[in-house]
């Protein structure tokens, strides 16, 4: 029991150091619960000259958002490393040039994991997870965004499925052979989901794969869940509501997408999550730049210096809005408030084009801990949403899997 004379040091302490003593507890309960993200484009990296997952490198040099010394730092356990192939030619030449950058792609996750086999595992079932980061490594799942590598040819995906792709979305920033996407210019193609889209969800249902409506358009979305046979999930999206983006997804679609069991994981791209005006003397200079210096991840040494001082310049001279970690909390809590705990998770989109300020790479994350837990969401609430949700889900579309 405390003596009288305690009272003042006591109220000092309540006063003065009450907001340390929260932003420790929001640091120790980071550190308690599993963390996943459900979109790491960190994958482009593993090829690039120099480019090491063990080193930690920073966004002003070299723009990548992941490595293993921020996510120690920012307390990620592991998530979704995702082999993406933007959309080409829809041609037999240009479905054989992107399933051998794929498979190219997905080798190169495999081999990244095999280099650093001390600190990083493959996972294929929910269950691994928690045994991985009991074990002390960071957890690395699966997925494939754009099935344009897929072709024409929906037996492929059990090739990705044997490899251990365990979510799969059907289309990306424009329209392809099986589905619309939501800011493809022209407008819809198949309105949804074509034939060859729709014989792709059942696929997906029969090996047990998730499927991720992120980048499908509205009527897309609408037959994935109605011809799912499991809950789905948006592995990277925002609330309509809070900013008007074909990207994000509206409150009804929201409402049905957690009536199914599903998911959505919250997206930190800035130019859904606020207005992003176009810049068109920015976007010529960058186009410029580009051309000078090919494609930016073979870029290392002195030519990635080079480059990333001119971009800097760029980005000086012609600045665009962006959004701050206020912009993407207003997501998130709309999206718990609409759905509740159990329907939310995180999806940063990290070396994809995510990050706010204030949040610029992944050692940021637990501000995002902090300010749920000051809103008034308990640890349960948190483990739910930071890794549990996305788990729960990968549980029922294990366990109705038809494959033999």
């Amino acid at each position: 029991m405390f003596g009288f004379r305690h009272i003042p040091l006591l109220l000092a302490a309540c006063l003065a150091g009450a907001p340390a003593a929260h932003a420790a507890d929001a640091g120790a309960i980071h550190q308690r619960i599993l963390t996943l993200d459900t979109h790491l484009d960190t994958p482009m990296n593993f090829a690039r000259p120099g480019w090491d997952m063990m080193d930690e490198h920073s966004v002003q040099s070299d723009m990548s958002e992941v490595d293993y010394p921020r996510m120690v730092k920012g307390g990620l356990d592991g998530g979704f490393f995702a082999i993406f192939i933007p959309q080409g030619p829809r041609t037999p030449e240009g479905f054989a040039l992107a399933l051998n950058a794929a498979l190219k792609r997905e080798a190169e996750i495999r081999d990244m994991v095999a280099r650093h086999h001390d600190v990083f595992e493959l996972a294929f079932r929910a269950d691994d997870a928690e045994r991985i980061v009991k074990s002390g490594k960071r957890v690395v799942f699966q997925s494939m965004e754009n099935s344009y590598p897929l072709g024409k040819d929906i037996s492929l995906l059990k090739r990705f499925y044997d490899l251990g792709v365990r979510m799969v979305g059907p289309v990306h920033f424009t329209n392809n052979d099986l589905a619309d996407s939501a800011t493809d210019p022209k407008g819809p193609e198949w309105h949804g989901l074509s034939p060859l889209g729709k014989q792709l969800v059942a696929e997906a249902n029969r090996l047990g794969i998730i499927l991720d409506a992120s980048h499908a358009s509205d009527e897309t979305f609408d037959q994935m869940l109605a011809l799912s046979t499991t809950p789905i999930v948006l592995s990277h999206s925002s609330a309509r509501a809070v900013f008007n983006h074909p990207r994000n997804i509206d409150d009804a679609r929201m409402e049905k997408l957690a009536a199914a069991g599903g998911v959505i994981q919250i997206n930190s791209y800035s130019d859904y999550l606020i207005d992003t005006p176009p810049n068109l003397a920015r976007e010529q200079a960058m186009r410029a730049l580009n051309r000078r210096y090919g494609p930016f991840q073979g870029l290392g040494g002195e030519k990635l210096k080079s480059y990333m001082a001119e971009r800097h310049a760029i980005e000086s001279q012609y600045p665009i809005p962006r959004a701050s970690v206020d912009d993407l909390m207003a997501h998130i809590l709309h999206a718990i408030r609409l759905v509740g705990v159990d329907h939310v998770g995180i999806g940063l989109d990290w070396d994809g084009g995510g990050g706010v300020t204030g949040m610029e790479d992944v050692a940021g994350i637990p501000e995002i801990t902090r300010r749920l837990l000051a809103a008034g969401y308990s640890e349960q609430d948190l483990a739910k949403i930071w890794g549990g949700n996305i788990l729960r889900v990968m549980r029922v579309v294990e366990a109705k899997a038809s494959r033999p």
